[in-house]
This record gives structure tokens, C-alpha cells and sequence, in this order.
């Protein structure tokens, strides 16, 4: 690896990792927070639920502004406001100075999330994405599986604040690394653009891992009226999918979603007459990229939802403690971390289609084995399930990644890392609803698998991601065509990978 390649691949690792411990390890810590600050129920779900909408209604806009003004330095901001937003919760004195610091916490991980994924797309070629998204991938699989042991262990001996402060030192460390690699990339290219070279522009294009500097054309280059229609609609999406969830928070959650098709459909017809729309056509026209959208809400949904279902069954049911709990499902974490860097080799023989086809049968048939499970369901059965889930999962995440990251355009990585991260958070919101309006309808036998309706629809949006899969390129052409370069220097034409 490159000398210039190495800061990104830590910074984008670091970056997922400390997000998806964050969000963990809070969940551990909220019951303590709210004893310590004398909050509410609903308050204490708002530090959740205001975190998601924030992130959920930026991640496409913070991927625009990391096109026009380098993914570096829009994730270097995201890391440092971060860690400055954790601080401030670890002293927050109550609990409206909580949500409000989470809320701003989300804004921060918009920021950050698209840019680890934007980054990585400049900095390596098409052909070799593979290997750092799958490293990305396993440090996410590793740090959602430490996070309720290590939030716990650090709430049980020095309280909630501290798992606050946990993200702070590595998210000050890669924000720092990438505020100076960023001035070192401006400089570069400032040098670039004032001594031109005999080197072919298409070559140069293709071969450098560095963004172009933006084009000063204004805000409206950023479409801020479609930057807030989509915000609105995301946001409203995230809010009522979470408030279906809740007791009592039906009719509301409802009401919610109908609101988000609302400007959802105020948002398609702008982005129609929009002269630089917020979401390029030659992205979302792009089939590759949509499938891999696809195939990712669809697993993110399924896996989340039966996670949900299988921890009311292990808790409520079975009578297990929140670590047994955790122990029962560890096969899925351990599947994740080890299976993410088996990934790449096996899309470079196989293909992305027929991998992400394998992996969406084994989510499927992870489900369907939870579906199977009674009252007096044991160890291995539980495990066995876990793991198929872990190993379908992290054979669609890379895939599908990979997909959309190389398919999409150098120019427009970073919307394309907003949209994968926009639908890796939406997805486990729409599961847990599905989920939870399910184990309503069976209020004897919802919690038990067996007996409720639950895990069988679950089991059939899991299976939604086998034709998305079917969708993703083949492999073998696709690969020849990205390895061929132009026909002729001379030609003018600049290089790009075919969407």
C-alpha cells in the first residue's frame, strides 16, 4: 500500500468503526443515563431517534459536499465535530443538553459516514476496492460486536459518561490525519494545475487518486432546495419508521411516512426540473448501483428485524441476561469479522452477481432457521441461525458496496457513499417496525418464533435482495472493460468507469 493510500484506508476504517461503537454501546449505557438524570422514557429515546433523523436526512448532502469540496476535509470536519459533540455529552448536565448534543452528534456522522466511503473511491482504483472496503466492513463487524460488552464494562465501573468519551481520542486522532492529508492534497494539486505536463489528461484522470478542485459556481451547484426536500423526506421516514416501533406510536409513525411520500414526491419533481439536481440521473440510472441499494436495504432490513425478534425471544421467553444474550449470538459477529476478507477473492472468481446471490441465500435460509425455533430452543440451533446470518450479511454488505462505489462516478462518490449509508440506515429502521407491528398481531406466541408472524415476513424481504443480487454485474466483462483503457491519447475523451 502507498504512502498516500494508508492515511485513508485508517481514516476511513477508524471512522466506520467508532460510529457503529457508538451506536452500540449506547444502547447499554441509556438505562443508567436515564436513572443518573432523572429523564423520561420518551426522552431517553430521543437521544436515539433525534441522532438517526439527523444522520438519516444529511448523509446524501454531506456526500454532495465532499464531491465539490474533497471528502477529506468534509470528514475531517465530521471527526472533529464529532469528538467535540461527544465531549460536551459526557458533561452534559441534563437531558435536553443530551439530545441536543446527540442531534448535533448526527449532523457531525453525516458528514463523516459518505466520506469513508468517498475517500476510498478516489484513492484506490476501481479493480482494487474490494480488499479496503472489506478491512472497513470487519473493523464494523468487530466494533458492533465489542460494543455491549466493552459499554458495559465501562458503565458498571465508571458510568454512562464514559462511554461518551470512549470515541473521542481515535475520532480526534483521524480527524487531525485527515485535515493535514487534506492540505497536503490541495497543495499537490494547486502544483498539478500550474506546471501541466506532457503526461495525456485522460491518463492523468485515471490514474490519479485525487479530486479535482471544485468548480466555484455558486450554491446553487449544491442544490439546496433538493438538499432540503430530501432531508425533509428522509428525516420524516427514519422519524415515523422508529415511532411504529414504540408503544402507542402508530398513528403518529403513520402519519409520519405519509408526510415523507409527500416530499418525497415534491423532491422527484424538482430533481426533474433542477439544472445540477442533488441526485445526478447518471447515477441513479445506473443498475448496478440501484441493485446494490437495493440489496442492501433489503438485508439491512431483514437482519436488524430478526435481531430484534430474537433478542425479545431470548430475554422475554427463555429468561437469559443481556450478556448470555449477546453470547448466543456471537456466531453473527465472528462471521462478519472473518468473513469480510474472504469477500474480495471470492467476487474476483465468482463475480459480484453470483456472490451476492450466495449471500442472500444464506441470510435467507438464517432467517427461516430463527422462523423454525421453540420455547425450549437451545444453544446450537441459536448459534447456527446467528452464523448464517453474520456470513449472508457480510457477503451482501461487501458486494453490494463494492458495487455501488465502483460503479458510481469519481465525481459523484461521495452522494454515492451518502445513498449506501442513507440506506444502511433506513433499512434496520423499517425491519424493527415491520418486526414490532407483527409481534402485535400474536400477543401470546409473537415472542417465540415459531409462533409468530414475525420471522416469516422477515424471511420474504430477505429474499427481496435475490433478485436486486441478480441485478449486480456478472463480473468477468465488466472487469475487462474497467482494465481497458482508452483506444487513443489523442482522442480527448476523458476516462471513466462505465456505469
Amino acid at each position: 500500500m502507498t504512502p498516500r493510500r494508508a492515511p485513508v484506508l485508517a481514516c476511513s476504517v477508524v471512522g466506520a468503526a467508532v460510529v457503529a461503537l457508538d451506536g452500540t454501546v449506547l444502547t447499554v449505557a441509556q438505562p443508567a443515563l436515564q436513572r443518573d438524570l432523572h429523564a423520561g422514557i420518551d426522552q431517553v429515546q430521543w437521544t436515539s431517534t433525534g441522532y438517526l433523523v439527523a444522520v438519516a436526512s444529511l448523509l446524501v448532502f454531506a456526500g454532495r459536499l465532499g464531491d465539490r469540496y474533497g471528502h477529506r476535509r468534509v470528514f475531517a470536519i465530521g471527526a472533529l465535530g464529532f469528538a467535540a459533540a461527544s465531549t460536551g455529552i459526557a458533561l452534559a448536565p441534563g437531558i435536553g443538553a443530551v439530545i441536543a448534543l446527540r442531534v448535533l452528534q448526527g449532523v457531525c456522522g453525516a458528514l463523516l459516514q459518505p466520506a469513508t466511503l468517498g475517500m476510498l473511491r478516489t484513492a484506490f482504483p476501481p479493480d482494487r476496492l474490494g480488499t479496503p472496503i472489506a478491512v472497513r466492513t470487519a473493523a464494523i463487524g468487530l466494533a458492533a460486536a465489542a460494543g455491549p460488552l466493552l459499554g458495559g464494562a465501562l458503565v458498571s465501573a465508571y458510568g454512562w459518561r464514559a462511554v461518551f468519551l470512549l470515541g473521542v481520542p481515535p475520532t480526534l486522532a483521524i480527524g487531525i490525519l485527515a485535515l493535514v492529508t487534506a492540505e497536503r492534497t490541495e497543495e499537490r494539486t494547486e502544483e498539478r494545475t500550474a506546471r501541466p505536463t506532457a503526461e495525456p489528461t485522460a491518463q492523468r484522470a485515471a490514474h490519479s487518486p485525487l479530486p479535482p478542485l471544485p468548480s466555484r459556481s455558486g450554491l446553487a451547484a449544491l442544490d439546496p432546495v433538493g438538499a432540503l426536500l430530501l432531508a425533509v423526506a428522509l428525516g420524516l421516514l427514519v422519524h415515523g419508521l422508529v415511532g411504529v416501533a414504540r408503544p402507542g406510536g402508530v398513528t403518529a409513525g403513520v402519519l409520519a411516512c405519509a408526510g415523507a411520500a409527500v416530499a418525497g414526491a415534491a423532491l422527484t419533481r424538482h430533481e426533474r426540473l433542477a439544472a445540477r439536481p442533488l441526485l445526478p440521473p447518471e447515477l441513479l440510472r445506473s443498475v448496478p448501483v440501484v441493485a446494490g441499494l437495493a440489496v442492501l436495504l433489503a438485508a439491512s432490513a431483514a437482519l436488524f428485524g430478526s435481531l430484534f425478534v430474537a433478542t425479545y425471544f431470548l430475554q422475554d421467553v427463555q429468561g437469559l441476561d443481556p450478556l448470555d444474550c449477546a453470547l448466543r449470538v456471537l456466531p453473527l459477529a465472528v462471521l462478519m469479522v472473518l468473513g469480510a476478507p474472504l469477500c474480495p477473492p471470492l467476487q474476483r472468481r465468482f463475480g459480484p452477481r453470483r456472490t451476492a446471490t450466495a449471500g442472500a441465500a444464506l441470510l435467507t435460509l438464517g432467517v427461516l432457521l430463527l422462523a423454525r425455533l421453540d420455547a425450549t430452543a437451545g444453544a446450537v440451533p441459536v448459534g447456527a441461525a446467528a452464523a448464517l446470518l453474520g456470513a449472508g450479511f457480510v457477503v451482501l454488505m461487501v458486494t453490494a458496496t463494492s458495487v455501488v462505489v465502483h460503479r458510481a462516478p469519481e465525481a459523484h462518490a461521495g452522494v454515492a457513499g451518502g445513498l449506501q449509508q442513507t440506506a444502511m440506515n433506513i433499512g434496520p429502521a423499517l425491519g424493527v417496525a415491520v418486526a414490532t407491528l407483527l409481534l402485535a398481531l400474536v400477543p401470546r406466541g409473537g415472542f417465540v418464533p415459531a409462533e409468530g408472524a414475525a420471522l416469516p415476513v422477515l424471511a420474504v424481504i430477505a429474499a427481496l435482495a435475490l433478485p436486486a443480487a441478480l441485478a449486480l454485474p456478472a463480473g468477468d466483462a465488466d472487469r475487462r472493460r474497467t482494465r481497458r483503457g482508452p483506444t487513443s491519447p489523442q482522442s480527448g475523451r476523458r476516462a471513466c468507469v462505465r456505469s
